[in-house]
């Protein structure tokens, strides 16, 4: 009369999925491919904005499956998920803004490189 389920194939679906990701993730900042590493959109490289969005990814899919987020009312997932998105986003966009732009200040003192 146990109403609890299993939800062990979930869990290795939910692993294999952020497990994939990662592994996505660390093989493209070993490996930087320069055709995403030197071209530039919005601010910073094609490849900054690959990561920025899968760390997003799987953000939400670590809040949705294992903070139960799937199981609440929409209203309760909206008003937890948009405004951290909102945030982000902003976030991000005021990082690399004005990262360039403390680095185009500092780049006529500087001797290195980064490229």
């Amino acid at each position: 009369m146990s109403h609890a389920k299993s939800h062990t194939a979930l869990i290795w679906k939910v692993f294999a999925f952020l497990s994939l990701v990662t592994i996505v993730e660390v093989f493209l900042g070993i490996v930087k491919p320069e055709s995403l590493n030197l071209t530039q959109i919005l601010g910073t490289s094609i490849l900054n904005w690959i990561f920025l969005i899968l760390t997003l990814v799987k953000a939400y899919g670590i809040a949705w499956y294992f903070m139960h987020l799937k199981d609440e009312k929409t209203w309760f997932r909206r008003a937890i998920v948009w405004p951290v998105v909102f945030l982000i986003g902003v976030l991000a966009f005021f990082v690399l803004y004005e990262g360039d732009s403390i680095g185009s200040i500092v780049r006529e003192w500087t001797r290195w490189s980064y490229n």
